[in-house]
């Protein structure tokens, strides 16, 4: 059978057609939309599009009181405004919607806790924590418990971000360990400090059951024989981290080095840090022996030690340390080149011998249990790197 060709030319026009009418459709749908959206609604938008957010909340409330619908209006121009840093903005709107009475109960808990996030980044810290302490048993528990630990560790309240932590474990079914032996070595720093070693001893006994890993509580122990006038415990103490976790001895080699100070045993300190740095090696534990070597051996010895270990590992600290070797040992005549040379070097170090946060990346010269970037716990390497900024 032939087919006939002609029969296929309507078909464009019918599908224009189509096309058409389900346009007519949307547009007469769109317009009967906008129609039902009172004129505040608009108003509004044109005063935020003008950059007056001021008269831009107030009619956004005006539409509120029309049309109970546009809740979520509110919620996103909330967020907007706090993520803008207009907190008091964000305030306002927030709190409007909270006096609604006939605002429903879950709209109600999230308004609650947009309003504690605003309060907590205006940092009015105890009118956060009296709406996030509201939130218990909502869908937004979780959240509102990792906001208030914040809260408590900013303020310093450890006792309260150790309850806090434990609570967010058991909701979200995850350990927080190293947090909570964390905040119990903060309790215990303040008792050393206070010389209050009862309680240091109760905070330490928390924080090695909680984490039987916890460096930094070891480190304390010692602290604690050390600042008693019992240096030989105060070493017993800090060898324990060799066990714990090794990388952690070049933060007690300084401290290890004034105990055998003490003791009167210079020679012995220096057999236990050749032996870490031996198996350990770390800018620290190497800075420590040598401050030990020239004061027990002299410059020449010294300069040999550095020597062998710049063979070993060059970097920038070794090299400093020994131009100071050499300057001590050289003629009068040549101490002006090794001093200028010296100089020079220790200018780069400057930059250098860094701790380098594993989360976020942010370096410093001093060393944090919690990151000043990330705020993460037990994040820096307790090594540093002479890893210039720009290189991992």
């Amino acid at each position: 059978m032939e087919f006939d060709l002609w029969w296929l030319l309507p078909i464009p026009a019918v599908f224009f057609a189509l096309g058409w009418i389900a346009a007519r459709i949307d547009i007469k749908h769109l317009l009967t939309e906008s129609r039902a959206l009172p004129l505040s609604y608009f108003r509004g938008l044109n005063f935020l599009l003008n950059e007056q957010p001021d008269k831009a909340i107030e009619s956004f409330i005006e539409v509120v009181k029309v049309d109970p619908q546009t809740v979520d209006l509110h919620f996103a121009l909330g967020s907007l405004f706090r993520r803008q840093g207009e907190i008091d903005r964000a305030i306002r709107m927030h709190q409007n919607l909270l006096d609604r009475a006939d605002l429903p109960a879950d709209r109600r808990v999230s308004a609650t806790y947009e309003l504690a996030q605003d309060f907590h980044r205006a940092g009015l810290l105890d009118r956060a924590e009296d709406l996030f302490t509201k939130l218990d048993g909502t869908p937004h528990e979780h959240a509102a418990l990792g906001h208030l630990i914040s809260i408590y560790e900013t303020e310093k309240d450890w006792a309260k971000a150790i309850i806090t932590t434990q609570r967010m474990g058991a909701l979200a079914k995850q350990p927080y360990f190293k947090e909570i032996a964390q905040y119990h070595c903060e309790l215990a720093q303040s008792a050393l400090l206070r010389a209050d070693y009862a309680t240091l001893d109760v905070e330490l006994d928390a924080a090695f059951h909680t984490y039987r890993g916890c460096t930094r509580a070891t480190l304390l122990a010692g602290d604690a024989h050390a600042q008693q006038g019992a240096p030989a415990a105060a070493i017993a103490a800090w060898q324990k981290i060799e066990s714990q976790n090794p990388a952690f001895l070049s933060l007690a080699a300084d401290r290890i080095a004034d105990a055998y100070r003490q003791l009167g045993d210079a020679a012995q300190g220096e057999r236990v840090l050749r032996s870490y740095q031996a198996q350990y090696p770390s800018l620290d534990i190497l800075n420590a022996l040598f401050s030990l070597v020239l004061e027990r051996e002299g410059p020449t010895e010294a300069a040999s030690l550095i020597k062998d270990e710049l063979a070993r590992n060059p970097t920038l600290l070794g090299l400093d340390r020994l131009l100071e070797a050499q300057l001590i040992a050289a003629p009068a005549e040549h101490r002006h080149d090794l001093a200028l040379v010296k100089g020079l070097v220790a200018q780069h170090i400057k930059r250098l011998g860094m701790y380098r946060c594993d989360q976020c990346g942010f370096r410093a010269k001093q060393y944090y249990w919690r990151c000043p970037g990330c705020l993460k716990w037990e994040t820096y390497s307790p090594k540093r790197t002479e890893t210039p900024d720009g290189y991992t």
